[in-house]
């Protein structure tokens, strides 16, 4: 292979970043790769801002420490030590003005057996939910529907409503009504598809397979995300090019030429990876690959707001990790992390409390300044005043009172919805990536950091295949 090898990556978040690592250790030091973001700053929608005088996540905070990628990768880039584990208090549900355990045991919120809704959901619903397992099944195999219509015809509404939704909320930043099962639920979808005969059997089933699993579900890093950023920036040894968007990309004897939005005409590179959206994907290849642009650019995407607000030290929250809150309900979050309660590393002593409230989803966006001016500030009124209703309802005092500082941050198109049918239309739009060219990011395998780690290595990958 020529060391003198020219990779260009489009994107600079945990993926982008990712690849360039991946690329970098299999190409060695003589390599040149450019990552160009088009943004101000690396990390996508990873980002550490101050809040009250200390470093924290205002977009994901946490991830997955069952699945290998994220723990590998931090651990390769020696940060094991930073990974820590939540503490055992959990969250609640605001369902009817008041706070209701979270179900448990359930798999992604969707309950296992009506005493575990007890309370929660309709009481017609805990019939439908006794009664299901004598019921039909109508699930066709192969097929592909909605969490939230399979989950409302077997279970009810309301279980969707004050169990599915706020639990596949927080992930997906969409109701269930619009995540696929196979999307969200792969080991649900197969275990219908083999003939279970009902979804309570198989919900039992899957949560009896996970039951010998040990040790925390997920993890966070001390100094945030910008800790692992920093460190895979680094040891990628990149060229990087800040507030450069990329504009188009054109085949070019068996590699790319890229337009970069303000600079002249640049030397070719070998090969590139598009570490984006797959809307924005789309775009960039309307005319060179436009069978390829056509589906990426179909995707649909959610947007959310992260409230992060630093409460006076010593401030008392509800005994619970966090707050989601069930659809249709009053309050205009669609959940709180009480995040020093939640990650003991971010509590104690003299340090302020943290807490993140969350807006939007799908179909519902947040407005922008141009269309709602000073929506910011509604928000933090909006934040504060549902928060004090929460502690209110947890019989504790309200807090807006104690607030030292607030930061607001905006996620506009911030997720793909994996709707039904995305994952088959990622994977024919993967097959047919040309050479030379290939595709990284959260719309193709997943939303979390691990997905989007492992799909980032697969990536590099694919690109290192067709350099050989």
């Amino acid at each position: 292979m020529s060391p003198r090898v020219r990779i260009a990556i489009v994107g600079g978040g945990i993926s982008g970043l990712t690849a360039a690592y991946r690329l970098r250790r299999a190409l060695g030091s003589d390599a040149r790769i450019d990552l160009f973001e088009s943004s101000g700053r690396l990390g996508g929608v990873l980002h550490t801002a101050t809040v009250g005088d200390r470093a924290v996540d205002v977009g994901a905070e946490a991830f997955i420490v069952r699945r290998p990628e994220a723990l590998e990768l931090v651990t390769e880039l020696g940060l094991a030590d930073r990974i820590v584990s939540p503490t055992p208090r959990r969250p609640a549900v605001w369902a009817g003005e008041r706070l209701h355990p979270l179900p448990s045991p359930a798999l992604m919120g969707i309950p296992a057996g009506p005493t575990v809704v007890g309370g929660l959901v309709d009481p017609a619903d805990l019939v439908r939910m006794a009664e299901e397992p004598g019921r039909p099944m109508s699930w066709q195999a192969g097929a592909d529907m909605a969490v939230g219509e399979l989950v409302a015809e077997r279970f009810g509404p309301s279980v969707v409503a004050r169990s599915v939704d706020p639990m596949l909320g927080g992930v997906y930043s969409s109701l269930a009504g619009d995540i696929g099962v196979r999307e969200a639920l792969p080991a649900l979808a197969r275990s219908l598809d083999v003939g279970t005969p009902s979804l309570t059997a198989a919900v039992d089933a899957l949560i009896a397979a996970g039951a010998d699993a040990t040790g925390p579900v997920f993890g966070a890093l001390v100094g945030g995300y910008e800790v692992l950023l920093d460190a895979l920036r680094t040891a990628a040894g990149v060229d990087l090019e800040i507030a450069s968007p990329v504009t188009e990309l054109t085949p070019w004897a068996g590699g790319w030429m890229l337009g970069v939005d303000g600079a002249g005409d640049r030397p070719p590179y070998d090969g590139v990876i598009l570490a984006v959206p797959a809307w924005r994907a789309g775009d960039l290849l309307d005319r060179s690959v436009p069978d390829l642009s056509a589906p990426l650019r179909e995707v649909r995407r959610a947007s959310s707001v992260v409230v992060s607000i630093a409460l006076a030290p010593g401030t008392v929250l509800p005994e619970h990790s966090g707050v989601l809150v069930g659809t249709g309900e009053s309050l205009r979050a669609k959940a709180f992390t009480f995040s020093s309660q939640k990650w003991a590393h971010l509590s104690g002593g003299d340090l302020p409390v943290s807490v993140r409230a969350s807006f939007g989803r799908f179909g519902a966006p947040v407005p922008d300044e141009i269309t709602e001016p000073g929506v910011d500030a509604r928000l933090r009124r909006d934040a504060l005043e549902d928060l004090d209703e929460v502690c209110r309802a947890a019989g504790v005092p309200p807090v807006s009172s104690r607030v030292v500082d607030v930061y607001v941050q905006r996620w506009d198109e911030g997720l793909p919805v994996y709707a039904p049918g995305h994952l088959a239309a990622m994977t024919q739009v993967l097959a047919a990536r040309p050479p030379r060219l290939a595709l990284a990011g959260s719309s193709y395998a997943g939303v979390g950091v691990p997905a989007c780690i492992g799909r980032a290595g697969r990536a590099a990958a694919e690109l290192l295949d067709d350099l050989t």
